[in-house]
């Protein structure tokens, strides 16, 4: 793996026994990469890359939703999705308190708590899928049926649609 040191994300895949690839990308230090950048950087089909959404129910629990970094979350969709009345994204100043992770470097894998996990079902028609390893600069490539297992999660239809 090299010099990098390994996430949350990384050690609990290892723990777990599932195969991952890191890819490394640059960046400027502290400063979040939008998801289209990292597909890019990474050379990956954006349909492969993901990103982690952490919102807060009207039942004041968090719910964790990884959509395609292209597409949006569709909020009636991941509420219904995670059993609730409604969602709405946490605040950005929020991220760590809640997550453990840093924004741009949430990965929904080793979370300071397992929070009910939601992943587009887009990413089943992928043979791979990346997000992120945890840090800002990381991203860790495993397949979906894995990524599902190892956060507890399940799948969903909660992107918004849009006319092509």
């Amino acid at each position: 793996m090299g010099k990098e040191a390994k996430t949350n994300a990384m050690r609990m895949l290892e723990r777990a026994k599932i195969n991952y690839t890191a890819h490394e990308y640059p960046h400027e230090e502290g400063q979040a990469v939008d998801g289209a950048s990292v597909a890019k950087l990474t050379g990956q089909d954006p349909a492969k890359v993901f990103k982690t959404l952490v919102t807060q129910g009207a039942d004041r629990n968090y719910y964790v939703f990884v959509v395609p970094v292209l597409a949006e979350l569709d909020l009636k969709k991941a509420a219904k999705a995670a059993g609730v009345k409604s969602v709405a994204m946490i605040h950005v100043a929020d991220i760590n308190k809640v997550t453990g992770y840093i924004r741009g470097g949430c990965s929904p894998v080793g979370m300071k708590k397992q929070y009910v996990t939601v992943f587009d079902e887009s990413c089943l028609a992928q043979p791979t899928m990346l997000v992120s390893g945890g840090r800002i600069g990381t991203q860790i490539e495993c397949t979906p049926a894995d990524l599902i297992q190892v956060s507890r999660g399940k799948t969903a239809a909660i992107t918004q649609e849009h006319a092509e």
